[in-house]
């Protein structure tokens, strides 16, 4: 059998697509411009690396077809050993590993942030605002956003009389 010899953006596309579990082609995380996209696809499915299937996400769809309607694409058995795939490595149960810890930079607004709602006694946003320079709804984007859904930390807030809403973190 020959190697199929393929360009960077095919592999990066293919080696993404093959990480994923349903091995599909789209979202494309490569950073490729214009219509390369479409060319990288089109030399894969000439090559038998990705086919057409049905779109059941209207975000990945690749064509409109007049019959099948919405397609996009996914990898073939080829794709997978073209790159060195097996289905041995599926076999095996990978091993537990616990997450990395998130690294923080130091001196930036978002720690300012947590300092004070770490503090004793919480912060109000207009306390936050005057401290990091951002508007108020920034800051409760970064609260609920940064804080909330990315490092996961409960923020939690309450009415003070004579203060107004306070927010405050756990100290830890």
């Amino acid at each position: 059998m020959t190697q199929i010899q393929l360009s960077d953006a095919q592999a990066v596309i293919l080696s993404t697509a093959c990480a994923r579990e349903d091995g599909a082609i789209f979202p494309v995380t490569a950073s490729l411009k214009g219509g390369a996209v479409g060319n990288v696809c089109k030399s894969l499915l000439k090559q038998g690396l990705i086919e057409e299937i049905a779109a059941t996400d209207l975000n990945t769809v690749w064509r409109h077809d007049e019959e099948r309607g919405p397609i996009t694409l996914r990898a073939t058995p080829l794709a997978y050993s073209t790159l060195g795939i097996t289905d041995e490595q599926d076999e095996t149960p990978p091993a537990e590993t616990p997450p990395a810890p998130v690294q923080r930079r130091k001196g930036t607004k978002q720690e300012t942030l947590i300092e004070m709602l770490r503090a004793e006694g919480g912060a109000t946003i207009d306390e936050i605002v005057e401290a990091t320079g951002w508007q108020a709804h920034t800051v409760r984007g970064a609260m609920s956003g940064a804080l909330k859904k990315k490092l996961g930390l409960e923020v939690t807030s309450e009415k003070v009389e004579g203060r107004g809403r306070v927010y405050s973190l756990p100290r830890g």
